[in-house]
């Protein structure tokens, strides 16, 4: 796909662990709260507000490595640039892979981070002035950066190539919301 743009700062990095971590919703702990209104106001105020209870954290060290993989348990799928390979992991295993794939090149690189699937479409067209076929496309990246069936020899505009069976599968149980990391 095209040229990315890679949204970053404490906003966005925020949303990704809260994501991760299954809340949803940001929440401010009470005495972040405490910290940020004035002090007359939070002496002053009675506590009417239930008190937020931490959401239940994964199975494990979230910060664990899957075994032979770049990637932490958190992931649903990993791409290793350097050596051009991709997993599906579930539940911190390996489910497919290692699996080869065709990252993008030096003029449109595939972007190294964690994301989350936001959206699918399995006969998507590239809107680039080409219109190459995208099947399986699943995006997880600004810019229409996305897994999709493609080439093994030629690289992308910063997608993820996959053969026609991998791009398949990761189609079939990525789901809008997964995380994905690439390093």
């Amino acid at each position: 796909m095209g040229r990315h743009s890679v949204r970053t700062g404490r906003y966005r990095t925020a949303s990704i662990t809260a994501a991760v971590l299954g809340l949803g919703a940001l929440a401010v702990a009470p005495a972040q709260a405490a910290t940020t209104a004035p002090q007359s106001q939070t002496q002053a105020q009675p506590q009417t507000q239930p008190q937020i209870q931490p959401q239940a954290q994964p199975a494990g060290d979230a910060t664990a490595l899957v075994p032979g993989t770049p990637c932490t348990v958190t992931a649903k799928a990993c791409v290793d640039l350097a050596h051009r390979e991709a997993w599906l992991i579930v539940d911190g295993k390996v489910s497919r892979g290692p699996v080869r794939m065709m990252p993008g090149d030096r003029a449109d690189p595939t972007p190294v981070g964690t994301f989350t699937v936001q959206w699918k479409d399995q006969n998507h067209i590239s809107d680039m002035p080409n219109h190459a076929p995208m099947p399986f496309s699943v995006f997880f990246a600004d810019g229409g950066v996305a897994f999709h069936e493609g080439s093994l020899q030629n690289p992308s505009y910063g997608c993820v190539h996959l053969t026609h069976d991998d791009a398949v599968a990761f189609f079939d149980y990525l789901q809008v919301g997964d995380q994905v990391q690439v390093h």
